[in-house]
């Protein structure tokens, strides 16, 4: 199994956080492997709700049902799987300082013969967790309520 996880801290509150990341189709906006990602229902991301999410590693293409299983308001889980893999996204938020505390944590579980490129995925999949996390705090960041002249003054 590959896991990938990082915690780190973003200016924007909880309920911003929890609502960008509840929206599985936001993922290609900070993930550096995603392809594009698409809402496969209507209405209010909740449990249940699911994504149709094309990403590229290593120059192959993968095609992913992603579900959300959790939403609560300090975590959200997804659940991803195809014929050669399965994937589980849990994400926990919490409330730090005016922002929020940001876990994030992938687990990755190949199937049949892709289970023997495991070894080789895990430092892809860590270089581009470095990568997607980074963009992803700077997303993150970006829905925080700007402050005004006062407030960055004081």
């Amino acid at each position: 199994m590959i896991v990938v996880e990082r915690t780190f801290a973003v200016v924007a509150a909880p309920g911003p956080v929890l609502g960008y990341l509840a929206d599985f189709a936001n993922t290609p906006q900070w993930d550096p492997a995603a392809c594009s990602t698409t809402r496969r229902d209507a209405g209010p991301p909740a449990p249940g709700s699911s994504w149709h999410h094309v990403c590229k590693v290593f120059g192959v293409t993968a095609e992913l049902t992603y579900t959300l299983v959790t939403r609560e308001p300090g975590r959200l889980v997804f659940h991803g799987r195809n014929e050669g893999a399965t994937c589980v996204d849990s994400v926990w938020l919490r409330a730090c300082g005016g922002g929020t505390e940001v876990t994030f944590r992938v687990e990755l579980e190949m199937h049949g013969l892709a289970k023997l490129a495991t070894p080789v995925l895990k430092g892809e999949f860590e270089k581009l967790g470095a990568e997607g996390f980074t963009r992803l705090r700077a997303v993150l960041d970006s829905l925080a309520a700007p402050r005004t002249a006062f407030e960055t003054s004081t």
